[in-house]
């Protein structure tokens, strides 16, 4: 048979989303758990009744809310369907077939997907003994190939993060041929004051970019609202590549409550923390080299029994991401639910 699709995707891993099932605790998508915003679902339903026509393409209103909520231009926004189709989108505007995206391994699963789709070459450099970027492998890994790095910042799944001092350093290192895409999904999660806030501190880099979400802290997972903050060069032609109307009537009305909202979420953002520390320190009596987190999740290093713990911990009744041999992702959940995930641990650990 005739093959109707590139052969080179063939060999490429689908993107894997947290499992479901029923009556079980989910602890497996980085999701928070407590609903949704005040104000998001009557938002929602007041533009439910205008689904029959198409949502505002320019997303000139919400651009306008996330450039006050990150004190710049609205021209340095530009928003999508998630923080994933940004990603998507900046590979779109920077690569040709052949160029080269670079990227810590393990991180964020999609980034693969992107580079492969995008007909790029993945140039994975290996995470360090402490589950974090080697920002100096990374520099050596650059070739005149080399249109795209991606820093995910903390990092997905292993919670760890580049701090300022050494970030300054990779960014100096680099220069401005390269862009630089720093993924901070999990900002609202950082207490660490030597983890830079990539707005604050970098955007007079015309080569950087932040890369930030709602599905996270502000709850919207079910909606997919994410933005880039950039020059307003490389904005401007993200805009242009953007799928028509990706970001929905309905996210674009929720986004604007959820963003009403920055002390409830800052609230709730503060019980995943305080419960992150709970949690790790759990993890800790059985793993102690499971690293510091900075995101709403903590990463136990299991390596070739990842897959036996989740399967123990799934027999709890609790369901958490395992990265074959590497290790698990548990998202933090609500004190009950990560008190259920404590007990199965033990009973799956202890020896």
């Amino acid at each position: 048979m005739t093959q109707l699709t590139r052969a080179d995707l063939d060999r490429l891993p689908s993107y894997v989303p947290g499992r479901s099932m029923p009556g079980a605790i989910k602890l497996a998508s980085n999701e928070v758990p407590f609903g949704p915003l005040p104000g998001v679902v009557e938002a929602i339903t007041a533009a439910a009744t205008d689904t029959h026509r198409y949502p505002d393409m320019g997303v000139v209103a919400l651009r306008e809310k996330i450039a006050a909520h990150c004190e710049v231009d609205p021209e340095r926004v530009a928003t999508g369907c998630g923080s994933v189709a940004m990603a998507e989108h900046l590979a779109r505007t920077t690569c040709v077939p052949g160029d080269e995206i670079l990227y810590s391994w393990r991180s964020f699963e999609a980034y693969p997907i992107i580079a492969a789709t995008t007909g790029a070459v993945s140039v994975q450099v290996p995470n360090t003994p402490l589950h974090g970027h080697d920002l100096d492998a990374m520099v050596a890994a650059i070739t005149d190939r080399t249109r795209m790095i991606l820093v995910c910042n903390p990092n997905n799944p292993t919670g760890t993060s580049c701090r300022t001092k050494e970030l300054d350093a990779f960014l100096d290192a680099v220069g401005e041929r390269v862009l630089v895409v720093l993924d901070e999904a999990y900002r609202e999660f950082v207490t660490d004051r030597t983890v830079p806030d990539g707005v604050e501190r970098y955007l007079d880099r015309p080569n950087v970019v932040v890369l930030r979400t709602l599905s996270k802290a502000w709850g919207l997972a079910g909606l997919r609202a994410g933005y880039i903050v950039a020059s307003p060069e490389v904005a401007a032609t993200v805009r242009k590549v953007i799928t028509p109307f990706s970001t929905s009537s309905l996210a674009q009305a929720a986004a604007l409550a959820a963003l009403d909202q920055p002390e409830e979420m800052a609230r709730r953002a503060a019980i995943v923390i305080s419960e992150r520390a709970r949690v790790l320190a759990g993890v800790r009596r059985f793993l102690p080299d499971a690293p510091e987190s900075q995101a709403n999740f903590v990463w136990l290093p299991l390596g070739d029994g990842s897959a036996a713990f989740a399967a123990a911990c799934e027999a709890e009744r609790v369901i958490v991401r395992p990265f074959q041999g590497d290790g698990v992702r548990v998202t933090i959940g609500t004190p009950d639910e990560n008190d259920a995930f404590l007990a199965a641990m033990e009973k799956a650990l202890a020896v």
